[in-house]
């Protein structure tokens, strides 16, 4: 199944999985194929840690880290805005609905995060993710990736100095030819099946509409196959209607190696094709503990 994607990022197959667990990372580019590590849960100062540790675990092998950088945010003009700050603003009726819903399901309510600091930056704010990506090019990164809209220049050109590729994700083929003109060297293809989704196209829809799109506009770009991956023939099968690869991640959360428990690993399990829907993501039985 190689390919020149795989020759390009050194890897034996094209099977890419996004976790935010860096064991996971590890044990996939460790078996031939690339993790990516999903940065958007830490700073600067914790990534360089995860960072460390994959370099130490993972044998040499190429691996890869994703930021959510949005290309539209509505704060992103605001000066001295702190996510401290930004949760203040959430209404009170808000937080009761939420806690109430948590202790429903005996969840006790979190009250603190690395975020809570007086001085943390909003979450996905883009001068944090930017510091990020300069933290994750001390390290040997293969491939960087950004959700939630095209890549700001800034980390396109990044990537063109480190000579790694930059990918990026695309719900409808408007979005992935956009994306091929902003200079993105990957496009991941995420149907309405994924469970972090930006589009409402099946995956099997969207991928050859995706490839053919790329094809006429004259962009050689491969495309990965993101949303509900979770067997070598879904794999096969995506690839057989052009994708390059497969970009997954779900599936990880019921592996060894994830930082889920034992209990959600077994509801993710047990859960049936019939258990999650477009604005349920939890499965039908998923009862917290």
């Amino acid at each position: 199944m190689t390919n020149r994607l795989c020759e390009t990022l050194g890897i034996e197959f094209p099977l890419f999985a996004f976790s935010h667990c860096r064991d996971v990372v590890a044990a996939v580019s460790k078996a031939g194929g690339f993790g990516v590590l999903g940065a958007t849960a830490f700073n600067p100062a914790s990534l360089e840690i995860e960072l460390e540790w994959i370099d130490a675990n993972i044998d040499g092998k190429p691996y890869g880290i994703d930021v959510l950088i949005p290309e539209n945010l509505s704060i992103k003009d605001e000066k001295g805005l702190t996510a401290k700050k930004l949760g203040e603003r959430i209404p009170q009726g808000h937080r009761d609905f939420v806690n109430g819903l948590l202790r429903q399901h005996g969840v006790e309510p979190a009250e603190s995060n690395y975020r809570n600091r007086d001085d943390a930056p909003p979450p996905f704010w883009p001068d944090e993710a930017m510091e990020m990506l300069r933290v994750a090019f001390k390290h040997p990164i293969k491939m960087i990736v950004n959700a939630l809209g095209a890549p700001p220049a800034e980390m396109v050109q990044m990537g063109r100095d480190h000579g790694v590729p930059v990918g990026a994700l695309a719900g409808a083929k408007e979005h992935a030819l956009r994306l091929a003109k902003g200079g993105c060297d990957v496009i991941v293809a995420q149907g309405g099946e994924a469970g972090g989704h930006c589009g409402e196209v099946s995956t099997v829809v969207l991928i050859p509409e995706i490839v053919r799109a790329l094809e006429r506009a004259g962009h050689d770009i491969p495309v990965l196959a993101a949303g509900g991956i979770m067997t070598g023939t879904q794999m096969a099968g995506m690839m057989a209607m052009g994708a390059a690869g497969a970009w997954t991640g779900s599936v990880w959360l019921a592996t060894t190696e994830s930082e889920c428990s034992q209990i959600f690993r077994d509801k993710m399990v047990a859960a049936r094709s019939r258990d999650t829907s477009a604005r349920k993501a939890a499965p039908a039985n998923f009862r917290a503990s």
